[in-house]
């Protein structure tokens, strides 16, 4: 027989969150366009290699687009694209990169 408040204790300390890494640089990128991948990886626990293929992730998912200014990359992103799980498939992440940023994207249409 399982000890229930063990088994509860244990699912408490488990270290999960809702959103991926993948949701977590994009809302990075979307707090600051100009952001280094340096300073994105600090923020969302990650390696700077894992951010850098995140990245490249989103931009062959057509979810950014990095643009070379100077030395810096800046991203613009596309909050008309799709999620990718198919129970959300029909939504746009733009819905979610509202929710987490202080002003609202432009070019979200239903």
């Amino acid at each position: 027989m399982v000890n229930m408040a063990t088994a509860d204790q244990r699912e408490s300390t488990r270290n999960w969150t809702f959103l991926t890494n993948h949701g977590h640089v994009l809302l990075a990128i979307a707090r600051n366009p100009t952001a280094r991948l340096r300073d994105v990886a600090a923020e969302v626990g990650v390696t700077e290699r894992a951010a850098q293929a995140i990245v490249a992730d989103l931009e062959a998912g057509g979810y950014l687009r990095r643009t070379r200014v100077g030395r810096r990359n800046e991203y613009t992103l596309n909050p008309a694209g799709r999620f990718r799980h198919p129970a959300e498939a029909d939504r746009q992440v733009g819905h979610l990169l509202a929710l987490f940023t202080e002003e609202p994207l432009a070019d979200l249409a239903d």
